[in-house]
């Protein structure tokens, strides 16, 4: 990787993966429509599989590291009772980053795990809004000591949302704070607002600008990255997928955090009850 430009591998693989969307079928059943609607609700009752993979570059003293992340992402919605769902997310990070920490050299494995569980009522308010709140987790599952906090954290999370007219915009949000782990680590107390804007087409493809913002409360220094994502809904034999992709600035970063330009793509195995 050359600072300052992005890498040709990700230009690549996210070319490839825009020209797929573009070559599917343009028509777009109201259950494919439906189903990208909710693929843009946080809380929705669709058990998924996200597999988002990301590049970052210009990460470290020297600006030289760079960082390839594939988030692996289950959803699964459980039913309370007639009225409540519980809907966990989980966030699992597979990262192979490198020259991130001079002399270091390249490290692969695990990232740290986040965990969300959302209590959201099964209907939108009289006003439409789709809300859901609970505890947010952080489990030290990272498997090299570069790409772990050793921390174990908890914290609230929360997330609102509303839908119409083939738009979801929204906002999820969390704050955790280390309670256990490594007393030689720095605690852990950084806070993440995510808003989210989508438009879904009747042909369901999505077109989609959100943030992560996140806010180190203890050094006071935030990372704020933009997305700009185009996907797809669309079959592989019986399998319904959602396969997208597109770019990420960041407008502002932590020390020794990504810069630049960015890239994302996501492919989202959906399992319909």
């Amino acid at each position: 990787m050359i600072h300052g430009r992005p890498d040709l591998r990700a230009l690549s693989i996210t070319g490839v993966v825009l020209a797929a969307l573009f070559a599917t079928a343009a028509h777009a059943g109201e259950y494919e429509v439906d189903l990208a609607m909710q693929l843009a609700n946080p809380v929705a009752a669709l058990i998924s599989m996200p597999l988002q993979l990301n590049y970052d570059s210009g990460i470290g003293p020297t600006e030289d590291g760079d960082r390839w992340s594939l988030n692996v992402q289950p959803v699964v919605p459980f039913a309370v009772n007639e009225r409540w769902n519980l809907i966990s997310r989980t966030i699992l990070p597979v990262v192979r980053q490198q020259d991130v920490v001079p002399g270091a050299g390249s490290q692969t494995g695990t990232g740290d795990t986040v965990q969300s569980f959302f209590l959201s009522p099964k209907a939108p308010t009289s006003s439409g809004w789709i809300w859901g709140v609970g505890p947010a987790l952080l489990l030290p599952t990272g498997s090299d000591d570069l790409l772990t906090q050793d921390k174990w954290g908890a914290g609230p999370t929360v997330v609102f949302l509303k839908q119409s007219n083939g738009w979801t915009r929204g906002l999820l949000a969390n704050q955790l704070w280390s309670v256990a782990g490594d007393d030689d680590r720095d605690d852990v107390n950084t806070a993440l607002v995510q808003p989210f804007l989508t438009y879904t087409t009747p042909t369901s493809w999505s077109y989609s600008l959100s943030s992560e913002v996140v806010y180190d409360w203890e050094t006071e220094h935030r990372a704020v990255p933009v997305n700009l994502i185009v996907s797809k809904l669309t079959r592989v034999g019986t399998q319904l997928l959602s396969i997208g992709g597109g770019a990420r600035y960041w407008v502002n970063g932590r020390d020794n955090g990504p810069e630049g330009v960015g890239f994302r793509v996501i492919v989202t195995l959906l399992f319909p009850q």
